[in-house]
């Protein structure tokens, strides 16, 4: 994840200094997220139905060859626009590629009962990763420039691919057998009917769907104008704090959390985390304290971290084993490939409204929609506990 946002930072350094296109910025954030949202279940049948290894280096090796060409092409004073739309369409599908298959490999190297930690941890340092990548992509596009510093870059992917050839867990290990089911684009409508009778599955990636669309990387995409309105001394600082702020939630919240073992991997907190993640977002809009924005953002970040690892935890473990792949690409398709949406929620509507108001909006629109699908699952709930109470007073 390091490597990933250091490849941003340098990249979008150099487009914007190259082309001067907001069409390209643009380009940039659909070209990123427009793969989880179409191939996701296509990568995750490749999970189910290959050695997870292989796949996630796939990924690691597109990744690199993406850097890599970034460099030759800066070396040579010879990108140009197709180039750049090209290498960020691949960029958006490496990460696509090997989202399934870590979820896989987690699962196969500690087993279910401690799958809660290892999903968690993972993402912890996913988010240490997020958190560290721009200010080592700083480092090095100052330091050895957008060249060499995209090229050196590519190394960072290094420990995981080697790691990938040494340890013998492939995904399937724990009775998780590879399946032989055909691959096609089509696999996301078939998964989706499949698991459309399973209430916990079809509540979490609805609450990721719903956390992605309204909030999804809105807030980070927004932060200059609230850093503008916000901002105490130096625009820069702030700004600089203020996303600093979200990551630094992340992290500690999830050290906190496996620290302590206070939350509980189950429907009920993922809904809970997702409604405070909905209602810190909306303070934050409407927040003129700079103080308080930074402490919400740090919730923010807590309860991202939160509804997203129980989120996971809880597919995995509902998921059937045969098709655990193509289950957990739904969900990431739902929870990375609808965060498109939020450019639409809060930077379309933004436009009318202005930032604080949209995301305002936005964030009391996720609350909504939480409560909704809290309301839906525990009156089911209910009703199966009546309908089981009339069986068993039937047999008797």
């Amino acid at each position: 994840m390091m490597a990933d946002n250091i490849e941003h930072v340098i990249t979008y350094w150099v487009l914007w200094q190259t082309f001067q296109s907001e069409l390209l910025v643009g380009f940039q954030v659909i070209s990123h997220w427009v793969p989880f949202l179409f191939l996701s279940v296509f990568f995750g049948n490749l999970a189910d139905r290959f050695d997870c290894r292989r796949v996630i280096q796939a990924g690691q090796l597109l990744f690199m060859f993406v850097s890599i060409s970034w460099g030759v092409l800066f070396l040579t004073d010879s990108l140009q626009m197709w180039h750049a739309c090209v290498l960020l369409v691949l960029h958006g599908m490496a990460g696509a590629m090997w989202g399934p298959g870590e979820q896989l490999m987690l699962h196969d190297l500690v087993g279910p009962r401690d799958l809660p930690s290892a999903v968690r941890l993972n993402a912890t340092f996913k988010s240490l990763g997020v958190l560290c990548g721009p200010v080592i992509g700083s480092v090095l596009l100052l330091g050895l420039g957008p060249t060499y510093g995209i090229l050196v870059n590519a190394a960072f992917y290094l420990p995981l691919t080697i790691f990938l050839l040494i340890t013998r867990f492939t995904g399937h290990t724990r009775g998780g057998a590879t399946t032989r089911a055909r691959l096609s684009l089509r696999d996301a409508i078939v998964v989706l009917h499949r698991v459309s009778g399973n209430r916990t599955l079809m509540s979490m990636i609805i609450l990721a769907g719903l956390a992605s669309f309204f909030i999804g990387s809105a807030i980070q995409s927004a932060m200059p104008a609230f850093a503008a309105d916000l901002g105490i001394g130096d625009a820069g600082v702030s700004y600089g704090l203020l996303l600093f702020a979200t990551g630094v939630g992340g992290v500690v919240g999830g050290f906190a959390v496996e620290a302590t073992g206070g939350v509980s991997p189950n429907v009920r907190t993922a809904m809970v985390s997702t409604f405070v993640l909905g209602a810190c977002a909306a303070s934050f809009a409407l927040s003129r304290n700079y103080l308080l924005s930074l402490m919400l953002l740090v919730v923010c970040g807590a309860a991202t971290m939160i509804s997203a690892t129980v989120g996971q935890t809880v597919v995995q473990l509902a998921a059937p084993a045969a098709e655990r792949g193509r289950v957990i690409g739904l969900y990431s398709m739902a929870a990375s490939g609808l965060k498109l949406g939020s450019g639409v929620t809060v930077g379309m509507v933004g436009i009318l409204t202005g930032v604080h108001v949209s995301l305002a909006i936005s964030a009391s629109a996720l609350c909504l929609g939480t409560i909704l699908v809290a309301v839906l699952t525990l009156r089911r709930d209910a009703g199966d506990e009546v309908a089981g109470r009339e069986r068993l007073s039937s047999r008797r």
